[in-house]
């Protein structure tokens, strides 16, 4: 299959006609336009410092339905004893900096570049990222940021700087999402770390099934989760499940 080259029309070609190793699209721009329609069309944005914009749609695909986390003993106790508190949207800038300078002193290099950064902020303003952010008293020590379309999260990147801050923070969201009607949660590549809390690799059409059904799901209009349960109060932090 051919690499397609993207032009400064608002268009993907179809996910099914990615490469093997996923490789679906080359160029374009990083606009909260664009971005929705790859996501709504299964298709992420993801390359390296000082290459054009990489745009792929992997198969198989790594997701988590929502009614099938997986919580281990150990991480359930830490939950428990209140280790973290957990905020949502409180902080989305702070986590997306954080992402990439972990992932960027971890791994000497990070996908996670200032054009992205910038893009992502962006799409947080128009309440299409959100972020989770673990507290350990006034201190940030872990989160996780993502896309959510309709019944459907698209889960990017987490850090954490604590023993189990990420992981509590990931627990704290997808009950969320679970009880705002979400079903359906992207995992993007697969990892055994996301496999271990009940993460499962789909073929491609499964996956395209998923998200047509989680982007049909009203689970209400875009804007920021700060206070989402609790619309009519002031911002305040609230504890993990």
């Amino acid at each position: 299959m051919p690499v397609f080259t993207l032009t400064d029309e608002i268009e993907f070609p179809s996910p099914h006609l990615a490469e093997e190793d996923g490789l679906l699209a080359v160029g374009g721009d990083l606009s909260v336009e664009r971005l929705t329609l790859a996501y709504s069309m299964g298709i992420f944005p993801w390359y390296s410092p000082g290459s054009p914009i990489l745009w792929w749609s992997t198969d198989p695909r790594l997701v988590l339905l929502p009614d099938k986390l997986n919580v281990s003993r150990s991480l359930r106790q830490t939950i428990s004893r209140q280790t973290y508190t957990h905020t949502m949207d409180r902080d989305f800038e702070a986590v997306i900096r954080m992402c990439a300078r972990v992932h960027d002193r971890s791994k000497g290099g990070t996908w996670i570049t200032p054009e992205m950064q910038e893009a992502y902020i962006e799409m947080h303003k128009c309440g299409l990222a959100h972020s989770v952010e673990s507290w350990k008293g006034d201190k940030l020590a872990g989160g996780l940021y993502g896309v959510a379309i309709g019944g459907a999260f698209f889960g990017e990147s987490m850090f954490a700087t604590a023993s189990d801050a990420s992981k509590a923070a990931f627990v704290f969201l997808v009950e969320k999402l679970q009880s705002w009607g979400f079903t359906l949660i992207d995992c993007q590549m697969t990892t055994e770390h996301m496999m271990r809390f009940g993460a499962e690799e789909v073929p491609r059409e499964e996956f395209m099934l998923l998200l047509r059904k989680a982007l049909a799901e009203d689970t209400g209009p875009a804007g920021s989760w700060k206070n989402r349960d609790k619309p009519d109060m002031p911002d305040m932090e609230r504890k993990g499940p």
